[in-house]
């Protein structure tokens, strides 16, 4: 046999968890062929010789819906190893939505999600009203990697219930439409049902988004739906009630959580982090998984590589940014900016001012009160990393000057960062190890001036793989590959067998590393984003095509729509 691709001389690690082999991988029409010592020719080859030959990697988390519709390649994610990404997490979907009422979309996607409604506008092309439609029209678009995603709760209220949405109750009226729309976009292929019950998630003018004006009721009527058709995954940002030590609504969440699992069959996911405010909380979030578990429903925590932080610099947003002598210096371009910062007098004036304490409540991933404990300076990717409160100490000056120093000895291309969840490394590394977790999370596609998370799955590689030793190369290459795709039920995915996707992404172990992330103005109407490149991957393959060679788009763009079960089933 002739194969299309031929991948040569690799170490093959092939998402079980076995050990790695030397072998070679053959590919026809998309689909791994043959597994071994293969002789026979190929009308592209890969040598693979010193380097890791790994299924692509699956990022259940991410929310790229809107920028689907201006990168093809799926940026950053594919340079990090990503093949397959799961989109419209938290409740944040652009369908069902006609074109007419787009901007009840955006007002939920704004804020919430840091995605610019500039971008938004003139970036997508409105072709849908349903959410069929809407997997229609992305079948349709050129993609470089392949895409699944979930109805989201807000976009689905804002349809059935227009204004309303943002203000009342559901109807019993109301809910049926919900649940009619809900079991339309299952059957055609829709992942699963998520929302967002966080008060974190807020519209530009600081008013709950959408989903979050629903009852309890309503969300078990819509799981319910999706248990009474045996598919769809329920993925939440929940209540908050983990941001304080004792919450007295803590219990009744987790039993309602609990038993939404149990009573409809359905998966039920979240974000788990350890967080410093509330140490030992995301125990009481392993006892709930555990719990739900020995009851017969199924529960799993998404975790995070990393700490989960806040990236800061003078290209995208500072801690004092609102502060009415910052705001008028942020307003200037930068380039002046920079001049203007190297005045004594204005310095010693934005130094008193950043003392005051900003009215407004940070959300998410926006800047907070600086604690310059907890900000720290990214010089590399990987820790030790030096705070700002240790330089300034050193340099004997308040700590913002010491920002603003280090700002300018970088010509403004500096970075730090306020982590604000999995600030205990140790504690992270046990979440990760967690037989009911995945690694994923990513956020990406949103909060894109805010953080920058595509690289945690080579992060996982590069840190607890290679520098601390904390896991097996093979255990790392499952956690990214089989274990999301086997809990989204991607099934051709995530392992290195005949008859499966040709996924793979090809990397030499000893010095795959994500880059310091960069400012690019690059969305639509000149929005601008956090991107990060990687080192170290030698090739990505998306359905037996080669997408990547050397972080190099090779013009190919294979990518699909993966759609969920119930549209399989009928396909």
């Amino acid at each position: 046999m002739a194969y299309d691709l031929l991948i040569k001389n690799g170490w093959v690690v092939d998402g079980s968890g076995l050990p790695r082999f030397r072998g070679d991988v053959g590919v026809k029409d998309g689909r791994i062929v043959a597994i071994g010592r293969l002789r026979e020719s190929a009308r592209e080859v890969i040598d693979a010789e010193g380097r890791v030959v790994a299924p692509g990697f699956v990022d259940g988390h991410t929310h790229m819906d809107a920028q689907i519709f201006w990168d093809p390649l799926g940026t950053s994610s594919c340079w990090h190893g990503i093949t397959s990404v799961v989109m419209g997490n938290c409740g944040f979907t652009l369908a069902p939505c006609a074109k007419e009422d787009r901007h009840l979309v955006i007002r939920n996607l704004e804020r919430a999600e840091d995605i610019a409604s500039e971008a938004m506008e003139a970036g997508i092309d409105w072709r849908w009203t349903t959410f069929p439609e809407f997997l229609d029209t992305l079948d349709s678009l050129p993609k470089g990697i392949n895409y699944s995603g979930y109805i989201g709760h807000s976009a689905l209220r804002t349809y059935v219930m227009g204004e309303r949405a943002f203000e009342q109750a559901a109807s019993e009226a109301d809910l049926a439409a919900m649940e009619r729309e809900l079991r339309n976009a299952l059957m055609a292929g829709a992942i699963g049902f998520t929302t967002s019950r966080s008060p974190s998630h807020e519209t530009p003018d600081s008013k709950p988004v959408a989903s979050r004006m629903a009852a309890w009721s309503e969300v078990q009527r819509l799981v319910g739906a999706m248990g009474e058709l045996n598919a769809g995954i329920f993925e939440l940002a929940g209540e908050g009630v983990d941001r304080k030590v004792g919450h007295p609504d803590l219990p009744d969440y987790h039993k309602r959580l609990k038993a939404l699992a149990v009573e409809t069959g359905r998966p039920i996911t979240f974000g788990l982090f350890t967080r410093k405010d509330a140490p030992d909380m995301w125990r009481q979030y392993v006892k709930l998984i555990e719990e739900t578990k020995a009851a017969g429903g199924r529960m799993f925590a998404q975790v995070h590589s990393r700490a989960l932080s806040v990236v800061l610099s003078f290209k995208t947003q500072m801690p004092f940014d609102r502060l009415p002598v910052w705001k008028e210096l942020r307003a200037l371009p930068l380039g002046e900016q920079q001049t203007r910062l190297r005045d004594p007098e204005l310095r010693k004036k934005l130094v008193e001012a950043s003392h005051e304490r900003d009215s407004r409540r940070a959300l998410g991933t926006e800047a907070r009160q600086a604690d310059y404990d907890w900000i720290f300076v990214m010089d590399s990717v990987d820790p030790p990393h030096r705070s700002i409160a240790e330089i300034a100490r050193e340099r004997g000056i308040d700590p913002v000057e010491a920002m603003i120093d280090l700002a300018l000895e970088k010509d403004m291309d500096r970075f730090f960062f306020h982590p604000i969840a999995n600030e205990n490394q140790e504690l992270a590394l046990e979440l990760i190890k967690h037989p009911q977790a995945v690694v994923t999370f990513s956020d990406s596609g949103a909060h894109v001036s805010q953080l920058m998370d595509s690289s945690l799955q080579t992060y996982l590689l590069s840190h607890w793989v290679r520098t601390k030793q904390a896991l097996t190369l093979e255990q790392a290459v499952r956690m990214l590959s089989f274990v999301p795709a086997s809990y989204w039920g991607f099934r051709d995915r995530g392992l290195i067998r005949e008859g499966m996707a040709a996924d793979f992404v090809v990397f030499d172990p000893d010095t795959i590393a994500a880059e310091l992330p960069e400012v690019v103005r690059d969305l639509p109407a000149g929005a601008k984003r956090l991107i990060q490149r990687t080192r170290g991957i030698a090739a990505t393959v998306v359905n037996g095509e080669i997408l990547l060679r050397d972080g190099k788009h090779t013009g190919a763009l294979p990518g699909r729509l993966l759609r969920g079960p119930l549209a399989r089933a009928t396909a």
